[in-house]
């Protein structure tokens, strides 16, 4: 444990409070038991033996908050787990910070995420700008072929991690690879043929993933279907519903949102080598 790299953790934190809390942005704390995760494949909530799931993101429990009069822009900073993570990058505990805003889109989130690195001093005037990358190119530079014609998820994944985030490694600083084809839109808007979503890259290090959220209940209901019967088929484990979160859809109206680990931020800003180097415990 290094007491300077935990010091400046704190720092790095009070800073991101400080940051949202200067924006109108209201904190909030969503619950770390729930009944009832988000379906997406390999990505497994830890169950607990008194029932439910430890969550690996607040996401749905912050947009019902979201769904409701006065509550237009908040952010959430705390624990989530995912089973069967570990590594250089992961830990089955981490810390996540997200933020939503109503009637906002993922390039608006962009440009919030820009003025908190700027405000963490990532960005400046002596720093390159960040850069933009669509899916679509990538894919056709890097890996030889398109998504949108020619659809496979197995391959999709697999020249993402050994051809795309590389040459987003050697691209250097910080890269928005953005617009991803509709079979990856999960909780994202689609139009166009092209869903509304983005992830940042720091140094080739994945560090948030955004969307301009899906409000249309009927369409989410149907992606998550198919989501559970992909997990069912994978072996994975089922998870019931959240019917309040299908509820609370069509009364957000529109609104975008990101998730950003903060343990790999700090990894950034301290130039640490493992999440395990930056973290209190990694148990």
């Amino acid at each position: 444990m290094n007491v300077e790299i935990l010091r400046r953790r704190a720092e790095i934190v009070r800073v991101l409070r400080a940051f949202f809390d200067a924006r109108g942005f209201l904190e909030v704390e969503t619950p770390v038991r729930i009944a009832a995760p988000a379906p997406e494949c390999h990505i497994d909530c830890p169950p607990v033996a008194t029932g439910g799931f430890l969550r690996a993101s607040p996401e749905l429990q912050m947009k019902k908050l979201l769904a409701q009069d006065g509550l237009d822009r908040i952010y959430q900073l705390g624990p989530c787990f995912r089973d069967g993570e570990r590594g250089a990058r992961h830990n089955p505990e981490f810390t996540m910070l997200e933020w939503y805003r109503k009637g906002a889109t993922d390039r608006d989130i962009a440009d919030d995420l820009e003025a908190l690195l700027a405000a963490l001093g990532l960005l400046s005037a002596s720093r390159s700008p960040t850069r933009r990358l669509a899916v679509r190119d990538a894919y056709r530079t890097y890996a030889g072929w398109d998504p949108w014609t020619d659809w496979d998820a197995d391959r999709f994944d697999f020249d993402m991690a050994t051809k795309i985030e590389p040459a987003i490694k050697a691209l250097g600083g910080g890269v928005f690879l953005t617009g991803y084809p509709p079979a990856c839109a999960s909780l994202a808007t689609v139009a166009d043929g092209v869903a509304a979503r983005w992830e940042f890259y720091w140094d080739g290090m994945e560090l948030a993933n955004c969307f301009t959220e899906l409000c249309d209940a009927d369409e989410q209901r149907r992606r998550f279907a198919a989501a559970r019967a992909e997990r069912r088929a994978l072996g994975e484990a089922d998870y019931p519903l959240d019917e309040d979160f299908f509820a609370a859809l069509p009364k957000i109206g529109s609104a975008a949102g990101v998730a950003l680990g903060v343990d790999r931020l700090v990894m950034v800003l301290t130039g640490a080598a493992t999440i395990a180097a930056v973290r209190a415990s990694n148990a």
